[in-house]
């Protein structure tokens, strides 16, 4: 750590005008809103990234970012910074319940052979998508075992797609998947002193990652999706993205294929080539 970075007053606050610029570049970057009540998480947030650059103040942070040219550097770090990433194995039990009993079976009876193509479209440290893939291959190996499927999954944050990608995690996290998945599809350490386990290589390799941002005006995702979880990411936009990432969605899903949303999410109000078919479960018409 250098001089400046040491000497950071510990009382330093992020002005008005430096929290607005950093306020429009996170929107218009991400499009996750950030009202001033949140000055005090951004400046937490934030804190590391000047002991990084070696920077006195937030001030001085914002003047590296915007007057000599340091956003382009330190865009992705930024966004790392600020966006939240809560994740949990088999988070919001049910829709994996209503995939494996019933869009599962739809999607096989429409599509035939075809490989099962998923998105988890904000996938944070990964549990999402590893969770996705365990449930695909309980359900093609108690019904089509020859099928194969794959998981794409993506996230804003760079930091969380390296972690996503080792596939190491607490037993903490680990405890809602049931004990028989768990015997399948996670490796216990060889060292009885870690305590760490990690997704077994099998199941690592039904899963691919990659950075995008859903603020994007095309998601390069290649062929259309069967089935898209999109969670507790639209909490943190306003009505206008909500409808720009939402139409987007939909046009990376095939016709039948199924967006999963948070249960404390809503398309109400949208104009959009879906019917739900339960609660925060949409079929593509």
């Amino acid at each position: 750590m250098n001089a400046a970075a040491r000497s950071q007053p510990l009382d330093d606050r992020l002005s008005k005008k430096s929290f607005d610029l950093l306020a429009k570049y996170i929107y218009d970057y991400s499009g996750i809103k950030m009202p001033i009540t949140k000055v005090t998480m951004l400046e937490g947030r934030l804190r590391r990234r000047l002991r990084a650059t070696g920077l006195p103040t937030f001030d001085s942070y914002c003047d590296y970012l915007f007057k000599h040219g340091g956003i382009e550097a330190e865009a992705i770090h930024l966004i790392d910074a600020v966006t939240t990433n809560k994740t949990d194995f088999f988070r919001e039990p049910k829709h994996f319940d209503y995939m494996m009993q019933h869009a599962l079976p739809d999607i096989v009876k429409r599509y035939g052979e075809r490989r099962i193509r998923t998105w988890s479209s904000a996938c944070s440290t990964g549990a999402e998508p590893y969770t996705m893939a365990m449930v695909l291959s309980e359900f093609l190996a108690s019904t089509t075992p020859e099928r194969d499927f794959f998981v794409l999954a993506t996230d804003l944050s760079t930091d969380v797609l390296q972690k996503a990608q080792r596939g190491i995690y607490s037993p903490e996290l680990l405890e809602p998947v049931p004990a028989e998945m768990m015997r399948k599809y996670v490796l216990r350490p060889v060292d009885k002193g870690r305590q760490e386990m990690r997704i077994t290589p099998k199941l690592r390799s039904h899963v691919g990652f990659a950075r995008l941002n859903l603020m994007d005006a095309s998601y390069p995702i290649g062929d259309r999706m069967h089935i898209i979880f999109c969670r507790n990411v639209l909490i943190y936009f306003d009505k206008a993205t909500q409808q720009h990432v939402l139409s987007r969605l939909c046009d990376c899903l095939l016709p039948g294929g199924y967006l999963f949303i948070g249960h404390s999410e809503t398309v109400a109000g949208f104009n959009l080539p879906i019917r739900q078919v339960a609660n925060t479960i949409f079929k593509r018409i």
